[in-house]
């Protein structure tokens, strides 16, 4: 048994899967992990595979013009969940993929194709969340910043949305879980960074500081709260609560 190994990064990932098939070692013979790799088998060859864009691009391309732009999306989704065998869906996925073309995304009865479905759904949705309840806060000189820790990589994928509605500012969008950032320039394309371990005790300082509009926000919120109508279980199924850390109101 042989186990391709790399980093979490969706390049990383479409190189691996691109050595993978280089290999040919067989689909039977071969797993793809994410590092690290938490248990190693004796019996198991571990390879670690190096991030090369040009053959990430290569992967991303056959996937486009030989399967579908939607089977593409579902697997860009799904790179970014956090499930720890993903990685090894997404590969068995490309290969019925290849195999029957644009039409994969409906053979649900196959089981990596229904993970990457659900994969997918659950990184979409989580992404739409966090474009209806991400709160900035505003700082000097006119920054607004904004904190999440979403269980999916969709930092990139909110800051989408927020691109097409605050063009003109200057904003930061922070994943503190994996100390990832974009930050958007005015008038400019956002760029997603990663932040070192000072830089983020730095940035995360930034959530204790308070504007006008913020204590205004707060006060708005609790003012209209109806006392016989509150339903806290109700809400918690709404709102829940790992999603209330760096949500204004509750802070």
């Amino acid at each position: 048994m042989y186990c391709f190994t790399c980093k979490e990064d969706f390049e990383s990932m479409m190189t691996c899967i691109y050595r993978v098939w280089e290999a040919k070692k067989g689909s039977q013979n071969v797993r793809l992990e994410i590092e690290p790799v938490e248990q190693m088998d004796l019996l198991t060859e571990y390879v670690h595979v190096e991030v090369d864009p040009e053959l990430a691009h290569k992967v991303v391309r056959s996937i486009r013009t030989k399967i579908s732009a939607k089977a593409y999306y579902q697997v860009y989704l799904a790179a970014m969940s956090n499930d720890p065998g993903r990685l090894d869906d997404i590969y068995r996925f490309l290969r019925i993929g290849f195999a029957v073309g644009g039409k994969v995304t409906e053979c649900l009865r196959e089981e990596s194709v229904m993970q990457i479905f659900e994969l997918s759904r659950q990184v979409s949705n989580e992404r739409h969340f966090f474009r209806e309840i991400l709160r900035f806060t505003r700082i000097d000189p006119g920054i607004y910043v904004a904190h999440m820790e979403p269980k999916g990589n969709v930092v990139a994928l909110v800051a989408e949305h927020f691109a097409d509605r605050m063009p003109s500012e200057d904003w930061m969008i922070i994943d503190d879980r994996r100390g990832l950032g974009v930050i958007h320039p005015k008038n400019e394309p956002f760029y997603v960074t990663k932040f070192r371990k000072e830089e983020m005790e730095r940035l995360c300082q930034t959530e204790q500081q308070e504007d006008l509009y913020s204590q205004m926000w707060k006060e708005f919120f609790y003012t209209i709260a109806v006392e016989k109508r509150k339903n806290p279980v109700c809400q918690r199924n709404m709102f829940p609560l790992r999603y209330r850390k760096h949500v204004t109101e509750f802070l």
